[in-house]
């Protein structure tokens, strides 16, 4: 089970570093509000179109139904709130660097909450992963203006909801074992609650941007959403002390990506020391 986790939580990072690409091609014609407000309805979507065949014949657990759609509130509606917020008043860098805590966070609370043993091995493994996908995060000059302390709650909020998502789905996985169920009430919950924000926030429910940039935002839906689903898949296959790390790698497809769609790739040294890094920790964490 531990081999299928890993397989599923690196293909989660492969997508979730295509669609952090794919983004950065749709902002430059639509704001990131709106642009949210059109990516997960159409993972939503997806989810629900494919449900009556991924679903067919599969009782329901009505008692599990509140788990997911509580973490549907938090990731991804309330998690890109938060980011965004924390991207306007911080700046990328101090947001991407507090925003990498995330597995510590989830492997904390996996041996509260679940009671997951941790080796020092594994433990040396995250915090080496973590390290190199810090070295990964885009670094960049500018400073925010008029920034107070209290901002940097704002990206470790959304770090701590990220750790608190994985541990939380796990236990529902625990119950009932369906990663399809839990992506699909997650991103309808989501995606009716950021249309709302989107609504009182804009006046608008959904963006009204060129088709060609609305068509960027459904491709980043369907990654996002195929890559949450291959993480509940991981998480329902192994512990979250494995699949946490593994999915924060996404970074390293970010660069890849980068360098191919967008013929961006900066600071060569940097990338190949904090790609080393990664992979080490990615090593010592399968190791353990």
């Amino acid at each position: 089970m531990s081999a299928a986790a890993i397989v599923l939580a690196l293909a989660s990072a492969f997508l979730f570093g295509l669609a952090l690409v794919l983004t950065q091609l749709g902002l430059r014609r639509v704001a990131p509000l709106p642009a949210a407000a059109i990516s997960i309805p159409a993972s939503a979507f997806l989810f629900l179109a494919a449900a009556p065949f991924v679903l067919a014949g599969i009782p329901v657990i009505w008692s599990v139904v509140p788990i997911f759609a509580a973490v549907g509130l938090l990731f991804p509606a309330v998690v890109t709130l938060l980011t965004f917020e924390a991207n306007r008043v911080l700046g990328p860098v101090v947001t991407g660097a507090l925003g990498n805590l995330a597995p510590l966070f989830a492997v904390a609370l996996a041996f509260v909450l679940l009671g997951e043993p941790l080796t020092w091995l594994q433990l040396v493994g995250l915090v080496v992963t973590v390290a190199g996908v810090a070295i990964l995060t885009p670094m960049r000059r500018e400073q925010p203006k008029g920034w107070h302390a209290w901002y940097l709650l704002l990206p470790l909020a959304a770090a701590a909801l990220r750790g608190l998502v994985q541990p939380t789905v796990k236990l529902g996985l625990e119950l009932w074992p369906s990663p399809f169920a839990a992506a699909l009430i997650g991103y309808i919950v989501s995606a009716v609650a950021l249309i709302v924000v989107a609504r009182v926030r804009t006046g608008r429910y959904l963006s009204s941007a060129p088709t060609g940039s609305l068509a960027w935002f459904v491709a980043v839906g369907l990654c996002n959403g195929l890559a949450v689903l291959l993480m509940y898949a991981a998480l329902a296959n192994g512990r979250v002390a494995l699949v946490s790390p593994l999915v924060a790698t996404y970074p390293l497809a970010t660069v890849l990506f980068s360098a191919v769609l967008l013929g961006k790739l900066d600071s060569g040294i940097r990338l190949a020391i904090g790609a080393m890094v990664t992979v080490t920790g990615i090593v010592l964490l399968i190791s353990g």
